[in-house]
């Protein structure tokens, strides 16, 4: 595997070991307590830590400054960045400032749309105007531009070069699904590195899925790790499930978090299960774990799935 940043995921997935990444969300405010304090429970559980980039347009305190604070604290941060709200201009500037920060990896998205922020306790900003100046693939391909040709969108030239390793994320089970392996090969082949999914709940879909993409030959080219938020209620699931696009949970699964005595136990039981059965699956290279307000959790479930300590890179 050719190397690109030396970052510690990427040398992770170099190595041939399985990956952990787990989830920092900002807060939606300026205090930076507040990323310390995950950062203290989630230290030294994961390789690396994705920031993200006011996920469900709700605002809050930015993905650069909080992958700056990981970084303070000791911890390699993801950098998500989002096509919803910048134009290239503006993005590229954001990429510049990220890596002069000391920032290596970047999760490229689109954004979900402003009017997902909308709803609950949060009013969100649901008439804010997107921008969508480019789309995800070729945001890939001007981090890629950066990195390997040292060169911006625009065709103007940069030095140093600002090189990254470059994340997309995949959802396998979005509708059509074929599309999805296909827009899956789109992005690897705009340069992306490593691909984090959708959260799993539906193994055999997401397995079936994963065989197509090893099929094309994607799994050699690119290192896939599922997406698995931990559940902590039927509601939840029963939520993601109707309103999440590509989030797929199996009735049975919504049963059994509804009938269990205790639903924490049993969602952390059920995320140790779907743990263990992508360890499994030909082509997958490691996990990406989302708690979701309730990082405490992650220390214990990535212990008992066997994946602690990490392993030293040398």
């Amino acid at each position: 595997m050719r190397m690109f940043v030396g970052s510690n995921l990427e040398r992770r997935l170099a190595a041939g070991d399985f990956a952990v990444t787990a989830e920092v969300g900002p807060p939606r405010g300026p205090d930076p307590a507040d990323v310390k304090k995950k950062a203290g429970i989630l230290r030294g559980v994961a390789d690396a830590y994705n920031v993200t980039d006011n996920q469900t347009a709700v605002v809050r305190m930015s993905s650069i400054a909080a992958s700056k604070i990981l970084l303070q604290e000791g911890l390699e941060p993801v950098m998500q960045i989002v096509c919803r709200d910048r134009n290239r201009i503006a993005i590229q500037s954001d990429l510049l400032g990220a890596w002069a920060l000391g920032i290596r990896n970047v999760l490229c998205l689109s954004g979900d749309h402003q009017s997902a922020g909308a709803g609950g306790k949060l009013k969100g900003h649901p008439g804010a105007k997107n921008v969508y100046d480019i789309d995800s693939i070729q945001l890939i391909s001007v981090v890629k531009g950066l990195r390997d040709g040292a060169v911006q969108e625009g065709g103007d030239s940069i030095s140093p070069a600002a090189p990254f390793f470059i994340g997309a994320a995949w959802t396998p089970l979005g509708p059509p699904e074929k599309f999805r392996t296909i827009r899956l090969a789109k992005k690897i082949n705009a340069g992306a590195n490593f691909i984090q999914t959708q959260a799993v709940y539906d193994i055999k879909r997401f397995a079936e899925a994963v065989r197509r993409a090893e099929d094309m030959g994607l799994t050699d080219r690119a290192a896939i790790l599922p997406g698995i938020i931990v559940p902590r209620s039927a509601g939840m699931l029963k939520y993601m499930n109707a309103n999440v696009p590509g989030i797929e949970v199996p009735e049975e699964m919504i049963r059994r978090m509804k009938n269990a005595a205790d639903p924490k136990i049993e969602g952390i039981e059920i995320t140790l299960e779907l743990i263990d059965a992508v360890k499994n699956l030909s082509g997958i290279k490691g996990v990406h774990l989302q708690a979701i307000e309730a990082e405490e959790l992650l220390p214990d479930i990535i212990r008992s799935a066997g994946l602690l300590p990490r392993p030293r890179i040398y």
